[in-house]
């Protein structure tokens, strides 16, 4: 213990203004770490987050698709019941979900206590945002609307500790959200290897470059709205023209001959089986949201002796 520390336990100890208040302090509370930080592995298939990261470890054995859900609604009870589902993953959507910077930081732990991985997306691509998803003990995050090579670059720079990146280190929260859970220096070595960073495939511009893109990230993610959209060919009606197939095709090839994984959001259970049947290996299956709403028509027809309700229009 350096003699300042030695000095602040001695104050506490006898200090007239505190004694009422605390117990008599023998030793710190608390250990405290020493900060020496060795080269850092970005990949070593032994490492104790690697372990502690489900979503990871479903894609390394890649004897199935990871089957996740999408969490739009803020609280804790509500990511609980999802991950409860049998669910893979649940997404914290920040983007288009009322799920601000508390809520965030109440769902990730709540997930992650359930054995299931908490990924979120972030509302924008700004590094800040980046760093609080993953200081939150996120085991990933899915960014938005990427358009060019350089934004993929840049958020790879903001998601990674140095030298691979820029990440500021100093979250204590972070590594609470895995199982067994790391030391500050295990975190620090380890997380670079181990998180999960993932980009939406929904613009032209990154259609274009999506075989350039595939090399840099986890996971490609497909937003098939945004992408028809965006490449002149929207979903109307749960119709979907050839030219939104192939672009979603292309995606696909572009993570399988990279060496990565391809993800794609989906509406429902049988359509998220067709593309599991593609060989995606990240699909959604639906959202609180519209399970909620689904879930109470259905028994409000059949409480009223209409029968079931027909299944919506999806894509």
């Amino acid at each position: 213990m350096s003699p300042m520390t030695r000095r602040t336990y001695s104050f506490l100890r006898t200090s007239r203004f505190l004694r009422p208040h605390i117990i008599a302090l023998n030793k710190p509370p608390f250990a405290i770490p020493a900060y020496q930080i060795r080269a850092m592995s970005s990949g070593n298939p032994t490492s104790k987050m690697l372990t502690a990261n489900p979503l990871k470890q479903i894609f390394s054995q890649e004897s199935r698709p990871a089957m996740g859900v999408w969490q739009m609604l803020p609280g804790a009870n509500i990511s609980r019941i999802l991950a409860r589902s049998g669910a893979d993953w649940v997404m914290v959507d920040c983007e288009h979900g009322n799920i601000n910077d508390a809520a965030m930081h109440e769902a990730v732990p709540a997930i992650a206590a359930l054995g299931v991985s908490p990924i979120v997306r972030i509302p924008d691509l700004q590094p800040w945002m980046v760093k609080r998803a993953l200081d939150s003990g996120a085991h990933g995050i899915l960014a938005p609307l990427i358009r060019t090579v350089e934004d993929v670059k840049n958020l790879v720079t903001a998601a990674k500790f140095p030298p691979e990146g820029k990440r500021g280190f100093g979250s204590p929260i972070a590594m609470q959200n895995f199982n067994p859970m790391p030391t500050f220096t295990e975190y620090l070595q380890q997380a670079n290897g181990s998180l999960l960073t993932m980009v939406q495939i929904e613009t032209q511009e990154a259609l274009n470059s999506v075989e350039e893109i595939a090399l840099l990230v986890d996971v490609i993610f497909i937003g098939p709205f945004d992408l028809g959209n965006n490449i002149g060919h929207p979903i109307i009606e749960g119709k979907m023209d050839p030219e939104l197939d192939e672009a979603i095709e292309r995606t696909l090839r572009a993570a399988v001959t990279a060496g990565k994984k391809c993800g794609i959001f989906c509406t429902d259970g049988e359509q998220a089986k067709q593309y599991a049947d593609k060989g995606f290996h990240m699909i959604s299956v639906a959202t609180d949201y519209t399970l909620l709403g689904a879930a109470m028509a259905d028994s409000l027809t059949i409480a009223r002796g209409q029968g079931k309700q027909d299944k919506p229009v999806s894509y």
